[in-house]
């Protein structure tokens, strides 16, 4: 029960290995849902068709014999709206709130009544009884689609994918850290569309935010908020430097692990680092954006650079990397190649300024690479 009225109805995936087909979730995945009961009742999203049987369940004992009147569609992607079909065959006098994108995209997924849809738009309220749902339009966060539902009697915001997060309800992990990995690898190239959202909520006054993944948020609203609008303007969140880097005998994963050796001697408060062949590549995104400095340091190959840092870059791209100081580092015996592919890639991106402190090595690290890096360390730190 999240207040007397609202009650969850949600699952959670402890079965499923990668979220959309590419996302390791070691700690499952919530799909949530919600029913407020008043004079009407609404249903608030389904959930991933996986679980289908556990939600109708859930959702069975939570009217106690009553029959909903309306679903709310806040998002069509499929881990929220694959249930639709099933929960219409329960509940076939139920109607389909959502806005003319939803069913636009519902009917590309299945079929039904026209008839038996109500169709909002931003700034419109249907009324339960005493609750009164006012709909929000979120197109871009993250699909063209999404809407958020604000109930003025509990002051509750229904978020849709909005501060959601990774993992199960009952997972034991900070929220913090899966919620920066999601948002940035699913939301995070909607960051203009995100601070839109924000300036709409910013005007409601909310007391609980109810998410589609992740937990219910009732204590220390701001912090989320906080989060959210550093995230979305795509500024750094904390102090430090993130090392990225993909080698392919070793000497340039030793070059990488030497420097931040040194910037750790030298006082950095946070050298961050990651083997793009080895660690999960949504947490790279994830450090990548976290952190103001980045230093990307890959072997050459192919005449162009290593394909887990060219394949890691295009995913900073991918999700509008910004705002941020790069420092680079090669690695070529014969033909040094890295430096100018990658530099090639992030001259597609915004704002990103690299240093003219690059560094180029040749075979193992050397006392004069080391010296180097030495020069680097110092440029990052000014």
């Amino acid at each position: 029960m999240i207040t007397d009225d609202i009650l969850y109805v949600g699952v959670n995936d402890r079965d499923i290995d990668l979220f959309e087909g590419q996302y390791i979730v070691p700690n499952g995945m919530a799909y949530n849902a919600y029913v407020i009961m008043d004079d009407q009742i609404a249903v608030m999203d389904t959930v991933d068709v996986r679980k289908k049987d556990d939600y109708l369940a859930n959702l069975e004992k939570a009217l106690n014999g009553r029959t909903p009147d309306y679903l709310v569609v806040s998002h069509v992607e499929p881990d929220h709206a694959s249930s639709i079909g099933a929960f219409l065959e329960k509940y076939p006098s139920t109607k389909l709130v959502g806005n003319a994108k939803t069913f636009q995209m519902l009917a590309l997924y299945f079929d039904f009544d026209a008839a038996q849809t109500h169709t909002v738009k931003e700034g419109d309220v249907l009324s339960l009884g005493k609750h009164q749902l006012h709909f929000v339009m979120a197109p871009m966060v993250h699909w063209p689609e999404v809407m958020l539902t604000y109930d003025n009697y509990d002051k509750v915001l229904f978020s849709a994918d909005a501060f959601g997060k990774f993992g199960a309800l009952d997972a034991d992990e900070d929220w913090t850290c899966e919620a920066r990995r999601y948002y940035f690898n699913i939301v995070g190239k909607f960051g203009i569309p995100v601070q839109t959202v924000l300036k709409k909520a910013g005007a409601l006054d909310i007391q609980i935010i109810c998410p589609l993944h992740g937990p219910i948020l009732k204590e220390n609203l701001e912090f989320y908020f906080d989060k959210y609008n550093t995230w979305s303007s795509y500024a750094p969140e904390s102090e430090g430097i993130f090392i990225a880097y993909a080698s392919l005998h070793g000497n340039t994963a030793a070059a990488a692990k030497k420097l931040q050796e040194i910037l750790i001697q030298k006082g950095c408060p946070k050298a961050a680092i990651a083997d793009l062949a080895r660690d999960d590549m949504a947490e790279a995104l994830e450090d990548a954006f976290r952190y103001g400095k980045i230093v990307l340091a890959a072997s050459s190959y192919n005449a162009g650079v290593m394909p887990f840092m060219e394949d890691f870059l295009h995913h900073l791209k991918g999700k509008s990397y910004q705002n941020r100081t790069a420092a680079l580092i090669e690695n070529g015996s014969w033909a040094p190649s890295a430096n100018k592919a990658m530099t090639e890639i992030l001259s597609q991106m915004k704002d990103i300024t690299i240093l003219d402190t690059s560094v180029t090595i040749r075979g193992a690290l050397k006392a004069a690479d080391v010296d180097a890096l030495e020069n680097l360390a110092a440029e990052l730190l000014k």
